[in-house]
């Protein structure tokens, strides 16, 4: 990720734009009995923003107009085999000029759905992707030591070089190898 997608990095903050949005998401989720359908749905459109600079670009981009971002979006939902309650969502807020608060709303959604679901999440950063097998064992010593069952929220930064960073609230655990090198490197430099 380059320092200009940090910057407009829309994950990092949840608007009130996207806050309501998602609110509303989960509102029509739970009626319908299908949060997680909608859930699933969701992870395959962060799935697609995380592979494709191109549909990044058409997020985040204010050049396109409302048609032309529905066009694209109607396209990559119905190749993605996405309808329901998430296509439409999706084509609201396309058609609202709203599709750069996506990836807020995704977050907003999903701290809305564990907090429904007595959860707390845990934000944890890898070089690597995790197998199902590492989720599972990092999900139990996360409950063993929160108390509470955990949703993992998890990305992948292959500058962290290996290991891993998770937050939980305000608390964080780094023990990345980005970390380990940096403290050495500080660490010589006041021995030298």
């Amino acid at each position: 990720m380059s320092e200009s997608d940090q910057v407009t990095d829309t994950n990092s903050e949840i608007s009130g734009v996207a806050e309501r949005y998602a609110r509303a998401l989960f509102d029509l989720a739970l009626e319908e009995k299908a949060l997680d359908a909608v859930e699933k749905d969701l992870s395959s459109i962060e799935a697609i923003m995380d592979e494709s600079e191109d549909f990044m670009r058409l997020v985040r981009s204010p050049v396109f107009t409302a048609d032309e971002q529905l066009a694209a979006v109607s396209a990559l939902l119905e190749k993605a085999g996405i309808s329901g309650i998430v296509g439409n969502f999706v084509r609201v807020i396309a058609n609202n000029r709203r599709l750069f608060s996506l990836p807020g709303m995704i977050k907003a959604f999903r701290n809305i759905v564990t907090t429904h679901r007595g959860e707390q999440v845990a934000e944890v950063t890898s070089a690597q992707p995790l197998t199902d097998a590492n989720l599972k064992a990092l999900k139990k010593s996360l409950k063993e030591a929160l108390g509470k069952d955990v949703a993992i929220d998890a990305k992948v930064d292959a500058d962290i070089l290996g290991g891993l960073v998770v937050k939980v609230g305000s608390q964080m655990v780094d023990s990345s190898v980005r970390t380990k090198l940096n403290s050495l490197k500080i660490a010589l430099k006041e021995v030298g």
